[in-house]
């Protein structure tokens, strides 16, 4: 709130300013609003320099200065071959502006190559917060779950969002095929959901690589120019980044690693889905979709059982847990013995019933 007062401010004193001086020679009110607009153009440039790096704002400068001290070289070949007048002061003004435009541009571009952090001091810091930028691949956003694992606090910094990207998922979106577009619909819903997380910062940017035609090898150029880390869930892309020296994040290796751990000789309970590939085979499947083969389950498709788990298998595409279901086990624990009643005891003669007296030919006397 308070940087915008300062400028409104500003624009006030330079449009005030231009009302006392009057430096266009037109009216008070022409010249304030004049300066007016120069100020604000001024409070824009300044707004948009606070978005820029510190690599760049330096790289940007150093190429001005190249390009300004170029642009007097070419001045006093103008002098000499130009005869004195307005096209000499025109090709001079015009020399001048290209060089320190094109100086600027190029510098700006240049500037990431920079490693400032080599110089220690208030430049340390610039390199760590170049490596906080995380690079979304195509698929790991139409895969879903990097939005649940934004929305659990386990990622922030500055996520970006290449335009080549954006144009891929339209693509999708867009398709004949109304699974690929439900599928490219869904990315741009999950875009939407990461944008809504507070930790946080979607940034869109428009740089492109014409010269590179595949998306993957583009994605990896962007990470080397922002010194970030691709999240992907894409296996070759992976592969690839890392043969290049590019950081990646992968979230199927990811998911692999918070699976629960098992170990042979444990026993755990799980529900025979369908039949396995091996003779008298079952199959099974964890909560987070671990594939448990279980022996002699066959016989027990669509029901819930106690295996014992004999070996764990890793493999490149998740993990494998192989078990043995004992039916005779099983059966054993099944089988309850069932208690015998055990014979009445015998009735006390004193308490017999008068019909049992009477047919002995004994009276039963109350009692005074």
């Amino acid at each position: 709130m308070d940087i915008i007062l300062v400028r409104l401010l500003f624009i006030i004193v330079v449009a005030v300013t231009c009302f006392v001086i009057v430096p266009f020679g037109q009216t008070r009110n022409i010249d304030a609003g004049v300066g007016a607009l120069i100020g604000a153009a001024i409070v824009l440039f300044e707004w948009k320099l606070r978005t820029v790096s510190l690599k760049r704002l330096i790289g940007a400068a150093i190429g001005s200065f190249l390009g300004i001290c170029g642009a007097y070289l070419f001045a006093l070949v103008i002098r000499n071959s130009v005869p004195p007048g307005s096209t000499q002061s025109f090709l001079q003004i015009l020399v001048m502006l290209l060089m320190a435009y094109v100086g600027l541009a190029v510098g700006a571009n240049k500037g990431d190559l920079l490693n400032l952090a080599a110089l220690g001091g208030i430049f340390g810091g610039e390199k760590q917060g170049k490596k906080s930028y995380k690079i979304l691949d195509t698929s790991v956003i139409i895969d879903g779950r990097i939005a649940d694992i934004a929305e659990t606090g386990f990622l922030d910094g500055i996520i970006v969002t290449p335009q080549f990207v954006l144009r891929e998922l339209q693509l999708v979106a867009d398709s004949a095929d109304s699974l690929k577009r439900n599928r490219g619909r869904r990315g741009l819903d999950i875009l939407q959901r990461l944008q809504k997380v507070a930790t946080l910062t979607i940034q869109i940017v428009e740089d492109d690589f014409p010269a590179v035609r595949e998306v993957d090898l583009k994605l990896i150029e962007l990470a080397k120019l922002y010194e970030g880390k691709i999240i992907t869930n894409d296996f070759n892309l992976n592969k690839v980044a890392q043969l290049q020296g590019v950081e990646v994040l992968n979230i199927n290796e990811l998911a692999n690693s918070l699976k629960p751990i098992v170990l042979p000789g444990e026993t755990m309970r799980v529900f025979i889905l369908k039949e396995g590939k091996e003779y008298n085979q079952g199959v099974a499947y964890l909560d987070d979709g671990t594939m448990v083969v279980v022996d002699n389950a066959r016989k027990m498709i669509g029901k819930t059982i106690d295996v014992s788990v004999t070996s764990v298998l890793q493999t490149t595409a998740g993990k494998m847990i192989f078990g043995k279901w004992d039916e005779r086990a099983a059966y054993s624990r099944q089988t309850v013995p069932v208690p015998v009643p055990a014979s009445p005891p015998p009735v006390p003669a004193a308490v017999a019933s008068p019909a049992a007296a009477i047919s002995t030919g004994t009276e039963t006397k109350p009692s005074s």
